[in-house]
């Protein structure tokens, strides 16, 4: 379906308030390029990388790998396709099930979540623009902030024309880097020698796959809410999950073929042992200009969910949608980038450890949000909301007692640089934790709810 606005301008003007019916716009194929690019990226490359340096094999690592994309990446479309349906912003359409105060608790762990994801993301196009610019990866994470602030603060168009462009430059810049490398390192032997399976280490592939789609779940509808109402969820869902599961297992995969060829030299420098495989001056210029612009895609989604974020909690306390105009937009935007180009110069050295602890604590942390939020919305509501459900209540204590007790649950079975649960050592080093919080949050939530649930059925 074609826009009514296609001479609208590029500067949104709206920001956490519903979208009526005439101005919506857009086309489903949209979702799958957006998603895309904001996978084909050099993170999810250093992604993949961590399956083989936290002691994963080549074959089973990308297997892992797999399987994550496809579980995480269902959870994430699930929760795009809503969108549509409502209108509105992920995270405010959660005060459904923890109410208008009590959804300021996720929302401010999704701005959290933002801003360490973006911090991450100035780190390693500091790396490519210092190279490409020759300057200090520190003043490369300077540029890329100011370019992220300015393409998230036009909004939901220009991010999704920017979307358009990047999975294009992403697709040929990988497709040349993996013919590259076939040219560098004979794969077969690497292949045949990296052939045994471990299954701590498969787990942990699973479970960084998985962390990173579930990671997109707090704001993914905030990408689809312009589409008509009218749009099947089905094809929505479709759309969002092929476009992020593919984008997400080519840059791992490829990250895995790296890492294990690289060892050691790829670890402190992951930009430019990633372009160097084999390029040099024009071309290799090309390559850092291709991870840094493909950065920014999915910086902008961070940069722009992280406002959304900020306005649903200042909403909670009283503010009006209409307050957090364009103006407010780029101020709110600003002061985030500001806070994860801090974190990014902190955390250039030792980027690897810190990276990976910090996508398994986002695991632990949303996975019993979206149990809940599924749960609630597909099985128990039908798929249908009334906009009375995001009203009223300034705590829905069904939906954060079981998000707290999701949480809790995976304790004993996490495994990170900060806490080991107990469980982890009798599992043989796999941590499972994600699993056991989506299960114990989803089957209290349940419980809690099924009454509830059977007289909306009637109504």
């Amino acid at each position: 379906m074609r826009s009514q606005l296609s001479g609208a301008p590029l500067v949104e003007r709206r920001s956490i308030d519903f979208i009526p019916e005439n101005e919506r716009h857009g086309r489903v194929f949209s979702q799958f390029t957006l998603w895309l690019a904001a996978n084909l990226q050099i993170t999810a490359v250093v992604t993949g990388a961590l399956a083989v340096a936290l002691g994963g094999d080549v074959v089973w690592s990308i297997a892992g790998l797999l399987l994550g994309q496809v579980v995480g990446c269902a959870a994430m479309a699930l929760h795009g396709a809503q969108g549509p349906r409502l209108g509105l912003p992920q995270m405010l359409a959660c005060r459904a099930q923890f109410g208008v105060k009590g959804a300021v608790l996720p929302l401010a762990l999704a701005c959290v979540m933002y801003l360490g994801f973006n911090a991450t993301g100035m780190v390693l196009s500091g790396q490519a623009l210092g190279q490409l610019l020759q300057v200090s990866a520190g003043v490369g994470s300077l540029l890329f902030a100011l370019a992220v602030l300015l393409a998230a603060s036009l909004g939901y168009r220009a991010i999704h024309r920017l979307g358009r462009a990047a999975s294009l430059l992403g697709l040929l810049a990988f497709c040349y880097l993996f013919m590259r490398l076939l040219g560098r390192a004979d794969l077969l032997p690497l292949l045949a020698a990296n052939a045994r399976f471990e299954p701590a280490a498969f787990v942990t592939a699973v479970s960084l796959s998985a962390s990173w789609q579930i990671a997109f779940a707090p704001y993914v509808s905030d990408y689809s809410r312009y589409l008509p109402s009218a749009t099947p969820p089905a094809k929505v869902a479709l759309a969002i999950g092929l476009g992020s599961g593919l984008g997400a297992q080519i840059a791992m995969s490829l990250g895995v073929l790296v890492a294990a060829v690289g060892g050691a030299a790829f670890r402190g420098r992951e930009v430019a042992y990633f372009v160097g495989l084999g390029a040099d001056g024009a071309i290799a210029a090309a390559l850092f200009f291709c991870v840094a612009f493909g950065k920014v895609t999915i910086s902008t989604l961070n940069a722009y969910g992280g406002f959304m974020c900020a306005g649903g909690i200042a909403s909670a306390f009283g503010a009006r949608p209409e307050a957090l105009g364009p103006r407010r937009r780029w101020l709110i935007v600003a002061a985030m980038a500001l806070v994860s180009l801090m974190a990014a110069l902190w955390a250039q050295q030792g980027f690897l450890p810190l990276f990976k602890s910090f996508l398994l604590l986002l695991l632990a942390l949303f996975t019993p949000w979206s149990a809940v939020n599924l749960l609630d919305f597909y099985w128990l509501r039908g798929g249908r909301m009334a906009p009375s459900a995001l009203e009223g209540a300034d705590y829905r204590w069904s939906g954060l007692l079981a998000y707290l007790a999701g949480v809790l649950s995976q304790l004993p079975f996490i495994d990170s640089a900060l806490f080991r649960g107990p469980m982890v050592r009798a599992l043989g080093g796999a941590d499972i934790s994600w699993l056991v919080g989506w299960l114990a949050a989803a089957g209290l939530y349940w419980l809690m709810m099924r009454r509830r649930a059977a007289a909306w059925a009637a109504a």
